[in-house]
């Protein structure tokens, strides 16, 4: 099992950057498929980003695709969501995710979730 912590979050002008940070415990996280999500006011969560165990395969929704930057550091421990030209509709909780799905890398299997979840961290981006 793993615990989440996320860090990171804050208040961003349009146009701004701001990296997310997601503190893992538990000796196997190099093993998880780490992901982060996020949930607007009045919407559903949705899928933002995964990369995969082995630091070599990442995906990314539309959305957000060539802004936002998914990495992890297997050494500390960490995942991070490196945000930049933030806009306004950006304005959610974003989410921490682990998971240690078996087999082949498949990112479409976690655009509905994953297993392990941190609390979140608010990231408001003001026009």
């Amino acid at each position: 099992q793993v615990q989440l912590v996320e860090s990171g979050g804050g208040l961003v002008q349009a146009g701004g950057s701001l990296r997310l940070s997601c503190a893992a415990s538990g000796r196997t996280f190099s093993s998880y498929d780490m992901g982060w999500f996020r949930q607007a006011p009045g919407k559903e969560r949705e899928f933002v980003a995964v990369i995969s165990w082995g630091v070599t395969r990442t995906s990314y929704a539309d959305s957000v695709k060539g802004r936002f930057t998914i990495s992890r550091d297997n050494a500390k421990n960490t995942v991070y969501l490196q945000m930049n030209s933030l806009k306004p509709e950006d304005t959610a909780v974003y989410y921490c995710a682990a998971d240690l799905r078996p087999g082949a890398w498949s990112p479409s299997r976690y655009y509905a979730g994953m297993d392990y979840w941190g609390k979140g961290t608010l990231v408001t981006v003001s026009s």
